[in-house]
């Protein structure tokens, strides 16, 4: 999701930036534990998930501005769970977005924002999105680590 509040995509200003500024950091920790520790393919996948979940697919993202294919398959995907999941989140700020409308927002961002094919993707298992969705909501999933 972007953070705009003007006309002009002015953002939050120095906020934004800072804001903007997680990419790198979680991507930065991680690489250093990979380091350390270099058969933890999973977590070289996490790192570059950390760095291109922001980036969007028409070049307009961050941190570095890559579009289309550039973009890793892994931040890809994960754009679209991201904003599907801070759209249908309450937050202290804003309350959920309906499933629904969180849908046909990011299907109008197909081609702009997202990957088109993993949008489609995306609206191929909606339903099993929204049905997590509810059980995290209501706490009956418990989300277990697969490793």
């Amino acid at each position: 999701m972007n953070l705009k509040v003007s006309p002009e995509g002015e953002g939050f200003g120095p906020i934004a930036r800072t804001m903007k500024r997680h990419t790198l950091i979680g991507a930065r920790a991680l690489e250093g534990i990979v380091r350390s520790a270099p058969d933890t393919t999973f977590l070289a996948m996490a790192a570059e998930i950390a760095l291109h979940h922001h980036e969007r697919w028409d070049g307009a993202g961050y941190p570095l501005g890559l579009a289309g294919y550039s973009i890793p398959l892994s931040a890809r995907i994960t754009s679209v769970a991201d904003v599907f999941d801070a759209l249908t989140s309450k937050r202290v700020y804003k309350d959920a977005m309906p499933a629904e409308e969180a849908r046909l927002l990011i299907e109008r961002e197909a081609g702009k924002q997202f990957d088109p094919v993993v949008v489609d993707a995306f609206l191929d298992c909606f339903d099993e999105c929204v049905e997590l969705r509810q059980r995290i909501d209501d706490g009956t999933c418990v989300l277990a680590a697969a490793f």
